[in-house]
């Protein structure tokens, strides 16, 4: 009985002593697990839709390949992923400059830019990632002041479609010795100084004053036209009455007498104001003397 009790209690403190082995390799087991948990997030990255990424190794630098979207493995503490965004983005940047006539334009353009993904390597060795920051301003503004020196202020508004197109040539070729491509280029903001609003709106008071000049003028022209082509007929009519004078006598004059007295007298006979009609021909202008 005695040897039964001290088998059960040594039975007891191995199975006490298993147990803490277990949890202890448990623990054991856990902390690698998490600590090849940590190392492994070390070792890997993600690149996003929409992005592209290049190593930086501690060692050897900037590297040439470019990773593009999904997980990616990297050496911990010696290289660190630099990611950049390869989608297109808007940009919109505001220059001041001069016209051939020297007048002062303030212009606004707006571009769609990426980079081209395959030089990631050389523009973040060479620029940077805010590539966009450092290169776009600078470009944008030395084509804009090269191609507005070319045109007068008035062309610029005119011609806005050529200005529009040789800003669009220079400033792609220009952006592509960055390694950046342009998607779209447009001018979305054009004014003149006030020195030229002014030129403009004296403009156009002189032309309405010249155009009202103009009609003055024409209105004269006319109207002497007009004069002398009324001189004329008169001088017809007044050469046609002394050659019908000259054929039928006085017999023309008798007849407009007598159809100016009838239509007298019907005006007579027809108003109420009238009480009496002489029944002779001294009212009727009938009596006129013959010579």
């Amino acid at each position: 009985k005695q040897w039964y009790q001290r088998r059960v209690a040594i039975t007891a403190g191995e199975k006490q002593q298993l147990g803490r082995t277990m949890n202890s390799r448990l623990s054991t087991l856990l902390g690698l697990g998490m600590v090849g948990i940590g190392a492994a997030s070390q070792c890997l990255y993600n690149v996003d839709a929409g992005e592209a990424a290049i190593i930086f190794d501690k060692f050897a630098g900037v590297k040439s390949r470019v990773y593009g979207e999904g997980t990616h493995f990297k050496i911990p503490f010696i290289q660190d992923p630099v990611i950049f965004d390869i989608k297109s983005r808007p940009r919109s940047v505001p220059v001041s400059t001069g016209s051939k006539d020297l007048q002062t334009v303030n212009l606004t353009l707006r571009i769609l830019f990426h980079p081209d993904p395959t030089l990631l390597p050389s523009i973040y060795t060479n620029v940077g990632v805010d590539y966009d920051d450092r290169v776009l301003p600078s470009i944008v503004d030395e084509v804009l002041k090269s191609v507005v020196a070319q045109y007068d202020a008035s062309e610029l508004i005119t011609q806005r479609p050529n200005v529009s197109m040789a800003v669009a040539d220079n400033l792609t070729k220009r952006a592509e010795t960055f390694g950046i491509y342009l998607d779209d280029i447009s001018i979305t903001h054009l004014t003149f100084g006030s020195d030229f609003a002014r030129a403009v709106e004296n403009k156009q008071v002189a032309q309405q004053e010249a155009e009202r000049s103009r009609f003055y003028v024409e209105k004269a022209e006319f109207e002497k036209t007009a004069a002398i082509t009324s001189a004329e007929g008169d001088a017809i009519a007044a050469k046609m009455l002394s050659d019908a004078f000259k054929k039928v006598g006085d017999s023309l004059i008798e007849l407009r007498k007598m159809e100016a007295a009838e239509e007298i007298a019907h005006n007579l006979s027809n108003s109420r104001n009238v009480t009496y009609l002489p029944s002779d021909n001294k009212g009727l202008l009938l009596n006129l003397p013959q010579q």
